[in-house]
């Protein structure tokens, strides 16, 4: 899968492990920064990744801040994206099945390594259940347009 990853300097350190294991797992990887532990702004990350998911240029975003939350506000201001924080293996699996999440939003500072790895890989391998969902997530974007559900 082509995937596109970026960090604020909260996550720097998580995202540059992460890196490693998405390219391992065979995911074609862009990495649009930020490349220090250097104060940055979050906001500047969620809208390169956030951009590029909903111009089909990578498949699914993950982003990584100190709470993921930040990230995911922001992210979730982009036309066609779905942000989901997640913070277990449950919500996870649920963000990509149930909710067709395109951008994934960890933290850093409140999850370890191993669970942002864990979290990141099974949100990957889930595939939207479509059924019911789908009619939920056509309303969200109804909701992106302006429109009425």
């Amino acid at each position: 899968m082509k995937l596109i990853v970026g960090s604020d300097h909260g996550g720097f350190k998580v995202k540059e492990s992460l890196l490693e294991t998405l390219r391992a797992d065979g995911h074609t990887v862009i990495d649009v920064g930020t490349f220090d532990e250097e104060s940055t702004d979050y906001p500047d990350y969620a809208a390169l990744v956030g951009r590029a998911v909903a111009e089909g240029k990578a498949e699914r975003g993950l982003l990584i801040c100190g709470t993921g939350i930040g990230m995911c506000i922001a992210v979730n201001k982009i036309k066609g994206v779905r942000g989901a924080v997640v913070w277990s293996k449950k919500t996870a699996v649920l963000a990509a099945e149930h909710n067709r999440a395109n951008v994934l939003c960890l933290g850093a500072r409140v999850l370890s390594k191993a669970e942002i790895t864990t979290f990141s890989r099974l949100w990957l391998k889930t595939r939207f259940s479509s059924g019911r969902h789908l009619r939920r997530v056509k309303k969200i974007a109804a909701l992106e347009r302006g429109g009425e559900q």
